[in-house]
């Protein structure tokens, strides 16, 4: 994967095929750190499969051999000076951690982390998301189930809906 970004989309696409019903999702940039981390609510997995899971040929979908996202993840982390961490419990969900040195010439540039929250929000309408952005001294918070308490029967991937959470999304992670 060529931006953290597409890494945060992957991660979260995991976390619902793991029947994850709520995800939530932090970005924190300082001046020389990106940190991602992502938490679940899904199935989790056992000890023995969170040992092997960074292993590109391990996967826990049937109809693939490999399952490169997590690797990959670790890699990118890892190869710009960051680090990688992992924690789950089967029943309880999945945490991933990552974070990236900025300047080194080997970190990924984040991409557009706008489009990937907003998409995952309205091809995913049934799920709630925690979006927190920060960048110094800057939050930024997106929780669907407070939308979703506001709107009522509304869903949220209406389409004058997806208008708005454009522009709330495009507003708070403003560089």
């Amino acid at each position: 994967m060529r931006e953290l970004s597409l890494h945060i989309l992957d991660i979260v696409e995991n976390s619902l095929r793991a029947k994850a019903k709520f995800v939530e999702i932090k970005v924190i940039k300082n001046k020389d750190r990106f940190f991602i981390r992502i938490k679940d609510n899904g199935k989790g997995m056992d000890e023995e499969m969170l040992k092997k899971v960074t292993d590109p040929f391990i996967t826990t979908k049937s109809n693939e051999k490999i399952g490169l996202g997590l690797s990959l993840l670790k890699q990118s982390a890892l190869s710009c000076g960051g680090s990688f961490e992992i924690k789950s419990r089967a029943g309880e969900g999945t945490y991933v951690a990552a974070n990236f040195k900025c300047n080194h010439i080997d970190c990924l540039p984040m991409g557009d982390l706008k489009t990937t929250i907003l998409g995952l929000i309205v091809t995913h309408p049934e799920q709630d998301f925690l979006f927190c952005y920060q960048k110094g001294e800057k939050k930024f918070t997106l929780d669907t189930r407070e939308i979703k308490r506001i709107l009522g029967s509304i869903r949220i991937n209406h389409p004058e809906l997806i208008s708005y959470l454009r522009k709330e999304i495009e507003e708070g992670i403003k560089d």
